[in-house]
């Protein structure tokens, strides 16, 4: 119950411009990504009810939900391009897009997933490293790559089948870690400098993420 003005603030703004996870200035959209966090917000209410027999309740967020999910398949999706844009009724690319399958919006072999990856891998990787978005912001085009955007490439590629693709780009980041052994916020793609905020902890989570994924089991190596 104390979690459900968390849900409804969550509909209400699920088709409403807000400045995207990157914090854009001076320019606002319905982002994707952010549309899709109001989606989970409002279908783990529903999962949570279901768990505690809250059959009224269960319903009721599964609608919500459900109608959040139909206004990002409709207006999120673009299909001249054949693939999700970060924002509805666009075209642009976002390294976000990739976190549709941890959020469970949809499953890794989904077509819509592996034309989506394929596109934000095509337009957004620059070498071993992955860009937040390719458009100009406040500082003008993106000159340095975004380290977690990065290790949710590594991902997706896992993910994908891609496994001995997605472990040497992981290794490749590895060999860019300073000797304490952590990472800053972003990385020249030309020369692999870190830049940015350092130490930067999400770079790190994906990067642990990354070597959980990609981990054998321990009963292959006991």
């Amino acid at each position: 119950e104390a979690l459900e003005p968390v849900g409804e603030r969550a509909f209400q703004l699920h088709d409403q411009p807000d400045a995207s996870l990157w914090e854009f200035r001076g320019r606002a959209n319905v982002h994707t990504y952010s549309s899709v966090m109001c989606w989970a917000a409002c279908d783990r209410l529903g999962n949570a009810a279901e768990k505690l027999g809250l059959t009224d309740r269960a319903a009721f967020w599964n609608d919500r939900a459900a109608q959040v999910r139909a206004t990002i398949d409709d207006a999120a999706w673009n299909p001249e391009l054949g693939r999700f844009a970060a924002t509805f009724g666009g075209d642009e690319l976002d390294a976000s897009l990739l976190q549709l399958v941890d959020l469970r919006f949809i499953s890794a072999n989904d077509p819509r997933n592996i034309a989506t990856v394929a596109a934000v891998e095509s337009g957004l990787r620059k070498g071993s490293y992955l860009l937040r978005y390719a458009i100009p912001d406040d500082f003008g085009e993106p000159e340095t790559a975004f380290n977690i955007c990065t290790f949710w490439l590594i991902e997706a590629m896992h993910l994908a089948g891609r496994a001995e693709e997605a472990r040497a780009l992981f290794e490749d980041m590895l060999a860019r870690r300073t000797a304490a052994g952590l990472l800053s916020e972003d990385i020249g793609f030309s020369d692999g400098e870190l830049w940015g905020n350092y130490p930067q902890t999400y770079s790190l989570v994906g990067l642990i993420n990354c070597a959980v994924l990609l981990s054998r089991p321990w009963t292959s190596v006991r």
